[in-house]
């Protein structure tokens, strides 16, 4: 087995606890920096990892890192990974992969250079619940896949967040902090996505924290916080997809196809796991599917450990910046189309990162 690969863990906040808890897991990692600009919560991430604590600067020129894991907020991610790929390290970042398809391009232009790779969350979609539903699929268990709804709704982050305002700027939103997560699926699902259209609002434009030491201070969203959509997938296939910071309530599912043959519930993809659930054309019931394919018990961090893995054996990793950027394109691509009310072609495509399969899946007898 070749040595474990070495992370510098830029961004100490909230999503970095988890992880570091995987990556210290992982045979095929270790994390060995951690910079953040409080140096005090860098300080604690490192002991937490048994890492050193430093600068941004001296992690990225570090001869004791591989990698640099960008944590950082969506504004920042295009610069951190530039300043990696300088320092000659890979990358693997949060999403988005950059704060616009620009941003993106350049820091896969540089990555090239230098012969490097690049990764981006989600890597949820390597989880059972996706994972089972693709399996599903591709063995025909609906039969020709035409059609797929996607939904998250929430009354917004700053009832959780103590420090909400990146959530409601360029590069955050509904559309931008959580629809990665839903459009990476689909596309895993159905393939990449040929054109767009949309609509977009702001009801509530003034929001205020509710926790924290800070509840109560009042702040403006800069960007729509509901965002509606229809995907044309270049396989014919059409998605509808409805993200809000909006909503208090809503009895919907997170995600479902629909195919000639029957219907498949898909689970969170804001998780790596949950129930996945088929119905077939003239069955009275849904049938509950156990966990067919992917990565048990997975946690983010595991899209870094799968890219380190594919590194050792020179093949392409699933968490890949072809995926993270054609996704990236579908948002932008949406919200221009909301802006302007007509429909939008993307500009970019991506191959179906390959199956994550728990064990050999054979089309079962009906």
């Amino acid at each position: 087995m070749s040595a474990p690969l070495r992370v510098g863990v830029v961004g100490a906040g909230k999503i970095s606890g988890v992880y570091l808890d995987t990556l210290t897991r992982q045979p095929e990692t270790t994390v060995t920096a951690v910079a953040d600009l409080d140096p005090a919560r860098a300080g604690a991430a490192a002991a937490r990892a048994g890492a050193r604590a430093t600068t941004v600067a001296e992690l990225c020129a570090a001869e004791d890192v591989d990698l640099v894991l960008n944590l950082t907020v969506p504004a920042a991610h295009a610069e951190v990974a530039l300043l990696a790929i300088a320092g000659g390290k890979h990358v693997y970042g949060e999403k988005p992969l950059a704060a616009t398809t620009a941003e993106a391009r350049a820091v896969l232009a540089a990555a090239g250079a230098a012969g490097v790779r690049v990764g981006c969350a989600p890597d949820t979609v390597l989880g059972t619940g996706t994972q089972t539903a693709r399996a599903l699929l591709d063995a025909g268990e609906i039969g020709t896949p035409f059609a797929a709804t996607a939904f998250m709704t929430t009354p917004g982050h700053e009832l959780w967040h103590p420090d909400p305002e990146f959530y409601y700027r360029p590069g955050g939103g509904p559309l931008y902090d959580m629809g990665p997560y839903h459009l990476s699926a689909l596309v895993t699902l159905l393939g990449p996505v040929r054109r767009v259209t949309g609509l977009a609002a702001t009801p509530r434009p003034e929001r205020t924290v509710a926790t924290g030491p800070r509840a109560g201070e009042g702040f403006r969203s800069e960007v729509p916080t509901h965002v509606t959509g229809l995907l044309e997938h270049h396989g014919g296939a059409v998605s509808t997809l409805l993200m809000s910071f909006e909503v208090w309530a809503a009895r919907l599912p997170h995600i479902e196809v629909y195919g000639t043959a029957g219907s498949l519930s898909v689970p969170d993809p804001n998780d790596f796991d949950g129930p996945v659930a088929l119905h077939r054309a003239g069955a009275r019931d849904w049938e509950p599917v156990a966990p067919l394919a992917g990565l048990p018990g997975a946690a983010r961090g595991h899209g870094v450990a799968d890219l380190a893995r594919a590194l050792a054996a020179g093949t392409p990793h699933r968490a890949s910046a072809g995926l993270a950027l054609h996704v990236l394109d579908v948002m932008e691509c949406l919200t221009a189309a909301a802006a302007t009310g007509s429909p939008v072609g993307t500009t970019t495509t991506c191959e179906r990162p390959a199956a994550v399969r728990g064990q050999d899946f054979q089309k079962r007898n009906r």
